[in-house]
């Protein structure tokens, strides 16, 4: 197996702390590790994508980020400030400074369209109903929905849709740092593009941080400022790093590790055999 890539440092102003910093966090759910020593600063007004196959840990690490998955070992820092030490009430209230859009959308199936837009807003501040529906059609336009959807329920649209309304929800706090779980899965070509569009658009918001978890390349080279590949750790070895590249899309097209083209290419390669044969174990001790 190559040797893992080595973890590279971010440049960046020294002067200026990481808005997150991801230190040296592992995650374990009882026998199973999904997550070692992982470590990554992500400075403020940035994008980053976390890209790997299906179980490399991409989507615990995201939760790990906001405190919805609490680290076995290590710490997640926001702004300077250890998630692990929070206690819920304060977790609850850091988490009105992140916006995450969940890769089915998550939407509320009882409430319209218009409710799940404005919920954030109830639960977290006292602005006045006029108001409110006011930022919610704010809202809609700018993740491009006609406001005739906002009467409607989630099971009455797309789902391009349904993926737009999230993430107008994600938006109406004016969130620090928006964070996106396969943010096109299930969607044809045009309308993942219509969400890459989105997500530059989200990034120009001023000071707003993005963190993308995506198999799909396509996004990653179109909205990355810097991508991070992550590898599962059952087909890694003892003391290798789980982050296999660090840089940014330029880089990873450049990027000759074989482990990393087989991702960025879309190869089978010797996978199927291994998969057989792994099956073929299981079988063998049932």
């Amino acid at each position: 197996m190559p040797t893992a890539a080595p973890h590279r440092p971010v440049h960046r102003d020294d002067a200026a702390p990481p808005l997150l910093r991801v230190d040296s966090v592992g995650v374990r759910f009882g026998r199973q590790e999904v997550l070692r020593d992982i470590g990554l600063d992500l400075d403020a007004g940035r994008t980053l994508v976390i890209l790997g196959e299906s179980g490399c840990g991409k989507t615990v690490l995201l939760k790990a980020m906001i405190g919805l998955v609490r680290p076995t070992s290590g710490d997640v820092l926001f702004d300077g400030r250890s998630l692990a030490g929070m206690g819920d009430r304060e977790l609850a209230h850091l988490r009105t400074r992140y916006g995450f859009v969940f890769q089915g959308a998550a939407l509320f199936d009882s409430l319209s369209i218009a409710d799940n837009v404005a919920f954030p807003l109830r639960e977290h501040t006292r602005l006045p109903e006029a108001e409110i529906r006011d930022i919610v059609a704010t809202l809609v336009d700018e993740v491009g929905l006609p406001r005739t959807v906002l009467p409607k329920k989630p099971v009455e649209i797309s789902g391009g849709m349904r993926k737009r309304a999230g993430l107008a929800r994600a938006l109406a706090l004016d969130p620090q740092v928006v964070l996106y779980d396969e943010p096109t899965t299930g969607l044809d070509p045009i309308m993942s593009d219509v969400i890459n569009e989105l997500i530059l658009r989200v990034k120009r918001r001023p000071g707003v941080t993005s963190v993308v978890v995506t198999h799909d390349m396509h996004t990653a080279r179109k909205v990355a400022d810097r991508i991070v590949m992550l590898y599962p750790l059952f087909r890694l070895g003892p003391g290798q790093s789980q982050v296999v590249f660090d840089g940014t899309p330029d880089e990873l097209d450049r990027c000759r590790d074989p482990r990393i083209r087989q991702f960025v290419e879309g190869r089978a390669g010797s996978r199927l055999r291994e998969l057989q044969a792994e099956q073929g174990r299981e079988e063998a001790s049932a």
